[in-house]
């Protein structure tokens, strides 16, 4: 039976998640603007560059299950507290890395310790709040992540152009560092479902450096070695899918997946929806600097008004979707993000920049219909001992669906452009690449809308 909190206490208890959620998507969205500036120090090519954002996702993804089961034996509360403070820590090596080789690694070591946080936030959602007010609580966390989001191209662009796009990592690690110290001082309650379970540590590594290899290899799947490490990992997490139903202590929630459909569904939709939408602030940030000539202030003023809108917006549809079928709203949320893109896949080097916030705007909206209400049908889906697996299952195919999403801008960037340093001189080949993005990603939205409704 679920324990009932007070109304004091599930209030607090959300804003320090709303606040921990914050952060990682201020630091992505601040470092989408920023991204050129890194480029140009480094000296680097477009497709390494990108490797900026997707290092720290696959960091994420490949220590999430894990994380995610020693959540489950250990604490969640532990794990994400742990988690904060590791970030911390490491945003502080990133803004003190010379050379990009070292700045990616820190990225993914910066991902990995997120993954604590994100195996863990959704579920601790869910213990806290009933079924009917799930909806709300989970429109509010992702009101605070828009917020980081809208926040993030503002203020990185500010400090990009006016100090140095390392102090992005400086604040972010100071925001990590409160919530690792507030959080348990609020929430004194520990949920341990699998205390009597252990961490398969063959399986987890089965799983991880698959992972590795197939992302690695799909980015480069142009090269002869992202063919041969594409097809590496495929055949290993083909081979940890199919061991999960022997093991037992999985670390992938199988038995969901086969039983459950609204599970699946809403899980596959939110795969789709991510894997369409994840690389859009990127290209866009690509578009306004190098193609419009803006500095990074001026793009981040425009690409805000995209997680505004989401901001504001979402608390509403999580509220909605506590009273109205939240796959219904998830669906009709998918097939306007899907409409945004199919704009921007027509985008001209003179399209005015009022057109452009309009498009975001009108995007911003598609996430805010879809985000909280498949999030609250994926979590009500399932019985309460299994919101830790259904938290841990929503946030890999978010991150799988980041993952995939820039993986296929690389390719299109690779095909077109070649590994190259941007700089005004292509901008007709970004253009292409750019319109070739938005064909594809739309087409992915239309998919994804007939899975959320299912």
């Amino acid at each position: 039976m679920q324990k009932i909190y007070t109304h004091s206490q599930k209030r607090t208890a959300l804003a320090a998640a709303a606040f921990a959620s914050f952060i990682t998507p201020f630091m992505g969205s601040s470092l989408a603007v920023a991204l050129p500036a890194i480029s140009s120090e480094f000296k680097s090519d477009i497709v390494l560059s990108s490797w900026t954002m997707a290092a720290f996702i696959l960091g994420a993804a490949m220590f999430l299950l894990p994380l995610g089961k020693l959540a489950e034996i250990y604490g969640r509360k532990r794990i994400f507290v742990s988690g904060c403070f590791l970030s911390s820590l490491i945003s502080v090596f990133c803004a003190l890395t010379p050379n990009m080789p070292l700045f990616l690694l820190f990225r993914f070591m910066h991902g990995a310790a997120s993954a604590c946080i994100f195996s863990t936030g959704a579920a601790m959602l869910s213990e806290i709040y009933p079924p009917k007010e799930r909806g709300k609580a989970f429109g509010v966390n992702a009101a605070s992540i828009y917020l980081g989001g809208s926040a993030g191209p503002f203020i990185g662009g500010l400090l990009t152009h006016y100090i140095t796009w390392r102090s992005i990592f400086a604040i972010s690690a100071f925001f990590a560092l409160i919530v690792a110290f507030v959080f348990p001082r609020i929430i004194k309650d520990e949920w341990k479902t699998a205390e009597n379970e252990k961490l398969d540590f063959a399986s987890s590594a089965l799983y991880s450096f698959s992972l590795l290899f197939f992302i690695c290899g799909l980015s480069y799947i142009t090269l002869k070695f992202g063919v041969i490490s594409f097809i590496a990992g495929s055949f290993g997490l083909a081979l940890f899918v199919l061991s999960q139903k022997k093991r037992e202590y999985s670390l992938l929630p199988i038995y969901l997946f086969k039983k459950n459909k609204s599970f699946f569904m809403g899980n596959i939709a939110a795969l789709i929806n991510y894997s369409a939408t994840a690389a859009t602030a990127l290209l866009m940030s690509y578009y306004l600097q190098y193609i419009k000539g803006l500095d990074a202030d001026s793009s981040g003023l425009i690409l805000m008004s995209q997680p505004i809108c989401m901001a504001v917006l979402s608390p509403l549809m999580g509220r909605l979707s506590d009273r109205i079928e939240p796959r219904l709203l998830a669906s009709a949320g998918m097939i306007v993000i899907s409409a945004a893109l199919i704009y921007f896949s027509f985008l001209k080097e003179s399209a005015p920049l009022f057109s452009i916030m309009i498009t975001l705007i009108v995007m911003g909206l598609g996430f805010a219909l879809f985000s909280s209400p498949n999030t609250n049908a994926v979590m009500n889906s399932v019985e309460n001992r299994y919101f830790g697996a259904a938290n841990v299952s929503l946030s890999l195919m978010r991150l799988t669906g980041q993952m995939f999403s820039i993986a296929i801008a690389n390719i299109v960037f690779a095909l077109i452009i070649g590994h190259i340093q941007v700089t005004a001189e292509v901008h007709i080949l970004l253009m292409q690449s750019l319109r070739y993005c938005f064909i594809i990603f739309a087409v992915l939205c239309l998919f994804g809308a007939f899975a959320s409704k299912k």
